[in-house]
């Protein structure tokens, strides 16, 4: 098992990870914004969900396996880069808008979810993080390094879900307020959809 001092030590600093806004918060901001709350965590869950596969794929080894390719990273990143531009075009172009009056959002619970997951799981720079970052808190002497690996994982994953919780629940309040004003209801589309598509341009042009 792992000690209880690297378990703190470790979940402190996946705290400071997590809590610093990055590509996985704006998403989540971005959906509860103009879909709602429940967009929102939704999105933070689909982020979790691939996260988890993330830690499945480090603890298997296939995580290794992109990093050692330049070619199947590269493959990884540009589809993950083109999934969110054609995302972030969609929202802009799309005309449905959101009807108070019945309750209709953007984008539904299900679909928000189905979004982040594959979202996080094209994004080749998690897998080489989750590869990265995990193992410098492995201890041999503590017991099966899988294990270790797992419980880290499915640490990383439950903070990250809390975190984009809370961000969901803020925006989503905010947003609520915002969409009162026909002005951002007609603009929300084309800024969600924007900051999909500077986040495919931004993963596009990263590097190893």
């Amino acid at each position: 098992m792992i000690d209880t001092t690297v378990l703190l030590t470790y979940s402190l600093i996946v705290l400071g990870f997590v809590f610093i806004p990055g590509p996985a918060t704006l998403l989540t901001v971005a959906r509860a914004t103009t879909s709602g709350t429940k967009a929102g965590i939704a999105t933070g869950a689909g982020i979790a969900a691939g996260d988890f596969l993330h830690t499945i794929m480090a603890v298997v080894g296939i995580s290794a396996i992109i990093a050692a390719s330049a070619t199947l990273f590269s493959v990884v990143k540009y589809l993950g880069a083109a999934y969110l531009v054609l995302l972030g075009l969609k929202a802009i172009f799309e005309k449905k808008s959101v009807d108070l009056g019945q309750g209709r959002a953007l984008i539904t619970a299900p679909q928000a979810f189905r979004q982040a997951i594959l979202t996080e799981v094209l994004n080749p720079k998690t897998a080489l993080f989750f590869l990265a970052f995990l193992p410098q808190f492995i201890v041999p002497e503590n017991g099966f390094v899988v294990v270790q690996l797992t419980i880290l994982g499915i640490v990383f994953v439950l903070i990250g879900f809390l975190s984009t919780i809370i961000y969901s629940v803020a925006a989503g309040g905010l947003g609520n307020f915002l969409r009162r004003n026909p002005t951002v209801l007609k603009w929300q589309g084309k800024v969600v959809g924007s900051i999909y598509c500077a986040l495919g341009v931004r993963l596009a042009l990263q590097e190893r």
